[in-house]
């Protein structure tokens, strides 16, 4: 589904990404972690032309997403739907408007039905009642809670999540996965998320890449992750003081 081939990027004279490489199959669930300031969040918009690539490409099915110009970008970002770490919330709509901005831009439901979905999915993840709240209203977890709501609403062909738990409680955090699980299931998308919260983010995915210093290090199974053979990863996941870190 995603294919990133010798990807770089940079922001003035710093690099970032150094030749990224990763193959992310249909349907999958996978996982990228990293140090902070490695390059995840830059690399998740990336995919969604959010940001030009400095050199290298990125293929959504048998689209060069790198070589496409922003209204021709528009028909692949409509089959994406992306949770911002930082939330990107409209601070001028309602918690309701806000979840219901990718159904309304579609054009494809009338309000009735749309207030519909909008409530339940806000249901789902907590929020119950808050439809009529501003963003500026909501804790950073609630925040959370609503872009969650927004980037699966349209149940896309990708969903990608930036850190989808920080800023939640355990209990939460647990309901919140429960959520993406399901969604996934009912879906069959394929979905890519971003974590610090390692034990979380391995429970949820299938795979685990890790990139180190602008590059892809580590590609496996979630399962295995602490118990990988590369000791920067091991050290990583595991949180040991000593090792190559």
């Amino acid at each position: 589904m995603i294919e990133v081939t010798d990807v770089h990027k940079g922001f003035g004279r710093t690099p970032l990404l150094r030749g990224v490489n990763l193959s992310i199959p249909q349907g999958a669930r996978y996982g990228i972690m990293g140090p902070a300031a490695c390059g995840k969040s830059v690399l998740l918009k990336l995919f969604c032309g959010l940001l030009p690539v400095d050199s290298g490409s990125i293929k959504i099915d048998d689209h060069v997403v790198t070589k496409m110009r922003e209204g021709e970008l528009m028909p692949i970002r409509n089959r994406i739907g992306m949770l911002f770490q930082n939330y990107a919330l409209f601070d001028f709509m309602t918690v309701a408007d806000n979840v219901a901005f990718p159904l309304r831009r579609r054009g494809e439901l009338d309000d009735a039905e749309i207030l519909k979905r909008v409530s339940e999915r806000l249901r789902r993840v907590g929020l119950a009642g808050s439809e009529e709240k501003l963003p500026s209203e909501l804790s950073g977890g609630m925040k959370k809670r609503v872009g969650i709501a927004r980037a699966t609403i349209a149940k896309p062909d990708i969903v990608i999540y930036d850190e989808p738990s920080a800023g939640l409680d355990p209990v939460t955090t647990s309901k919140v996965y429960d959520l993406l699980l399901a969604d996934q299931a009912e879906t069959s998308g394929t979905v890519v998320a971003v974590s610090s919260d390692i034990e979380a983010l391995a429970s949820f995915t299938e795979t685990i890449a890790m990139i180190y210093k602008g590059q892809v290090i580590y590609v496996g199974p979630s399962e295995t992750i602490r118990d990988a053979e590369n000791p920067i990863v091991r050290q990583f996941v595991r949180g040991d003081l000593e090792g190559p870190l």
